[in-house]
This record gives structure tokens, C-alpha cells and sequence, in this order.
């Protein structure tokens, strides 16, 4: 086996794919640490919106990250995260709807992806991780033994978002408005100059538009067996 191999399983794909409801359950599958990077740029970013920290680089966003105190770890919430930056717990805050544009915003700059690179990258140096996000298997882990990149079809995605956001009690938001968000979002994401949204050219695609939950952690599942054997690696 390579050492470059990084014991990681690396999950990318665009917003609402349900990246993170199936890491999680991958993981516990595995039992492997489940590691979701949107939640920690939406801590960050709702973070420097709380404090009036502008959203550009230069001096107070430095300043900021060189202070940052940010804990990530297993939590017992519906989500399995549990996060907090200087000792305030953000876990629930930074599922509002409007955190969605603030992390997008903050995830476009280097210092912020600096900080969160060596931060992801220390959390799973030691065991077996399911990381999700959008530039896992491209900059993060560019060696990870396995590689997928998920997604569906924008209006598939924008019903799934609706429906947690009902879930959590807020009947405000329309199909319309939360299809304009993902779309927006998409464009965003994949039109940044500092690690833009795309797929690894040795990442395995898989659509789950037609798929339920169950069907695409099976699916994932058994390409991460298959990966491990391929490359001698022991989960």
C-alpha cells in the first residue's frame, strides 16, 4: 500500500445531497468519526456575523482566526455534531436557514480554508473518519483511499432542505425561495477562486435522486469495502 493512502472516506457533492445525514450513518456503520466541515464553516461564519467581523481578508479576520477557539466533536443531537467556538455552543444556531449564505461567503477565503485544512486534517490523524464536504477528496484529503462525490438534481435537493427546515419548526420559508438559495449556493460554490465545488477525477459519482437514504449508505458502504481492499487497507 501507498503511504500517501490517507485513511479517510472522502464525501463531496453540492448543498442538500444529504452529504451530511449520510456520513454520519456511514460512519457510525463503520465506527468511524464523523466529521462535518460545513458545520464548522458555519460556525466560523456565523461567528464573524455575531461579532461584526467583515467577511474579507485583511487584518480583523486574521486576527480572529489566529484566536479562534473551535472544538468539534461527537455529539448526541439528531445531528452527531456538537460545536462551539470560545465556549458558546453553536450547534443548533448554525442549522438556520440564513447561516447557508454565511458559510458560503466565509468558505471563499484562504484564511478561513488554511485554518480549516490543518483543523480536519488533525482531527483525523489518527483513526478512521468519514469527512464530508466540498473539497475533501480534492484538497483535503487528495489521497484518500476512497472517494465519492453525491449529489441529485437541484429541485430533489431544494425539497430536501425544505423539509428539514419544517422538521425544525419553520413553515416560513417557500420551495421557491429555497431552490433560488440552492441554485445560488451551487453557483457559488463552484465558481469560487479558492477550492471551487468539483468532483475528483477519481471520485465515484453517484446521483441519489432516485435512491433513499438506505439505498445510498448500502451503496457507499460497499464502495468503501471495495476501496479497502483495493488498496490493502485494513477499517
Amino acid at each position: 500500500m501507498s503511504a500517501l493512502i490517507e485513511k479517510c472516506v472522502a464525501i463531496d457533492g453540492p448543498c442538500g445531497s444529504g452529504k451530511s445525514s449520510i456520513a454520519k450513518v456511514v460512519a457510525e456503520r463503520l465506527g468511524a468519526l464523523y466529521v462535518d466541515t460545513g458545520a464548522m464553516f458555519r460556525a466560523i461564519g456565523y461567528f464573524c456575523f455575531k461579532n461584526k467581523i467583515p467577511f474579507s481578508e485583511g487584518d480583523s479576520l486574521s486576527s480572529c482566526i489566529a484566536d479562534l477557539k473551535l472544538v468539534y466533536r461527537k455529539g448526541d443531537n439528531s445531528s452527531g455534531v456538537y460545536i462551539e467556538i470560545g465556549g458558546e455552543d453553536l450547534t443548533d444556531v448554525i442549522r438556520e436557514h440564513y447561516v447557508s449564505e454565511l458559510a458560503s461567503k466565509i468558505s471563499k477565503l484562504q484564511t478561513v480554508r488554511d485554518f480549516l485544512l490543518m483543523f480536519q486534517r488533525a482531527i483525523a490523524q489518527h483513526s478512521l473518519c468519514v469527512m464530508e464536504g466540498r473539497d475533501i477528496g480534492t484538497v483535503v484529503f487528495p489521497h484518500s483511499f476512497c472517494k465519492i462525490f453525491l449529489t441529485a438534481k437541484d429541485s430533489v435537493r431544494a425539497n430536501r432542505r425544505l423539509l428539514q427546515l419544517k422538521e425544525k419548526g419553520d413553515c416560513t420559508v417557500t420551495f421557491e425561495t429555497v431552490l433560488a438559495d440552492v441554485k445560488d449556493r451551487d453557483e457559488r460554490d463552484m465558481n469560487r477562486a479558492v477550492a471551487p465545488l468539483k468532483q475528483a477525477s477519481d471520485a465515484i459519482l453517484l446521483d441519489s435522486s432516485d435512491m433513499s437514504k438506505d439505498d445510498v449508505v448500502e451503496k457507499i458502504i460497499d464502495l468503501v469495502k471495495e476501496s479497502s481492499c483495493k488498496n490493502r487497507l485494513k477499517i
